[in-house]
């Protein structure tokens, strides 16, 4: 157990540092922090689905400005985590990575006030021109995180493993069965989440349009999202297109009437 958890902290440690390192390229997505905590634990294919479903629940939760949303990362990492070692399935790891990931929501917020104690000293580094102090400072604050991302993860899988292993066993077998059916309500509860904000009266026919085609003409999900692109490049180059020629001659036409005015 202590080899298991320390290859999910150490994941957790190495996905955040690279995550921040490279400027921000998504490394930190369920969908890849499932599959690798699969692929240490030996379980890879697991681990793809695991953080493939958690993937479709957090799809919406990016951070924007000062918004902290759930910490899909730690969700992710440590629900497939204690799926894959207990034995279970995709829906086990969304029944436990999504209170996890509202509590990484406050350890990101500690994180935060812990990290804004060095502004004080980033200016006096920066009045001093101590760029090389600066520099410690910055890289003080990943690892900071880093850290504690690592040891949540560690002392999760660590400790509290067995308990969970123990009660999931001790979960009636008809419970287990609803949870397996409501896993497929998961991918429409993400959707339904991502879609939340982006809902308007615009664009609800499209989406009306693609319930129509999946529930009534039998269409795959492939074929749909192929007429979704088509539908996509039809609106935006050609409606708008020709909106902008509109525009473009009702311009010139208003400089001739001025001119004539003249």
């Amino acid at each position: 157990m202590f080899t298991q958890a320390l290859l999910v902290g150490l994941v957790l440690f190495g996905v955040w540092f690279i995550e921040k390192i490279l400027t921000t390229p998504m490394v930190f997505r369920p969908i890849v922090v499932g599959t690798l905590i699969g692929i240490v634990l030996g379980d890879p294919a697991m681990g793809a689905k695991c953080g493939a479903t958690l993937e479709v629940v957090f799809m919406g939760s990016i951070q924007i400005g000062a918004a902290v949303p759930p910490d899909a990362m730690l969700g992710a990492g440590i629900g497939t985590a204690l799926a894959i070692i207990t034995g279970q399935g995709p829906e086990v790891a969304f029944a436990l990575g999504f209170p996890i990931a509202v509590f990484g929501q406050s350890i990101k917020i500690v994180c935060f006030i812990i990290r804004s104690w060095y502004m004080g000293l980033a200016c006096k580094y920066a009045r001093e021109v101590q760029v090389k102090k600066m520099h410690l400072l910055n890289w003080a604050g990943l690892i900071l995180q880093c850290t504690i991302y690592g040891l949540v993860g560690f002392c999760t899988i660590y400790f509290g493993s067995s308990v969970v292993e123990s009660a999931l066993n001790s979960i009636p077998e008809n419970v287990m069965t609803a949870l397996n059916i409501s896993g497929g309500l998961l991918p429409a509860v993400g959707f339904a989440l991502l879609l939340q904000p982006m809902m308007t009266k615009k664009n609800f026919l499209y989406f009306f349009l693609g319930f129509i085609m999946v529930a009534f003409a039998a269409q795959s999900v492939l074929s749909v999202t192929c007429f979704g692109i088509v539908l996509a490049f039809i609106v935006v180059f050609e409606l708008g297109k020709n909106k902008g020629e509109k525009d473009v001659e009702e311009i010139k036409d208003e400089e001739l009437e001025a001119l004539f005015d003249e």
